[in-house]
């Protein structure tokens, strides 16, 4: 019986351990490019969240400025114009918000 050649059984280890690892790593590089996926959705709708942030802090920079806004802004806290009559019903019942629609400020 002949002995089998030691250098072709240190190949075929090797060429075995370097099988495992090659499918190691494209594991790996799947498992990071389905991460990396999720993460760029995510803050993809980070992005689309703030930028609608912007658009309202925008929005209410410029009606900030405007009487109309100012008046309607005073009327939210309750307070009436100097020729305006307060005529108030004891029987109202009082509104859980306020006088006026809630706008959320990022």
């Amino acid at each position: 019986m002949s002995k089998p050649p030691v250098l072709m059984i240190i190949a075929s280890v090797l060429a075995g351990l370097g099988i495992i690892q090659m499918t190691f790593l494209i594991g790996q590089s799947l498992y990071r490019s389905y991460e990396w996926t999720r993460e760029i959705r995510v803050l993809r709708g980070e992005v689309h969240q703030l930028r609608l942030d912007l658009r309202t802090l925008g929005d209410v920079e410029t009606r900030a400025a405007t009487p109309d806004y100012l008046r309607e802004l005073a009327r939210c806290q309750g307070f009436v114009g100097s020729e305006e009559d307060v005529v108030v019903d004891e029987r109202a019942t009082t509104a859980a918000q306020g006088n006026c629609q809630p706008v959320r400020l990022p």
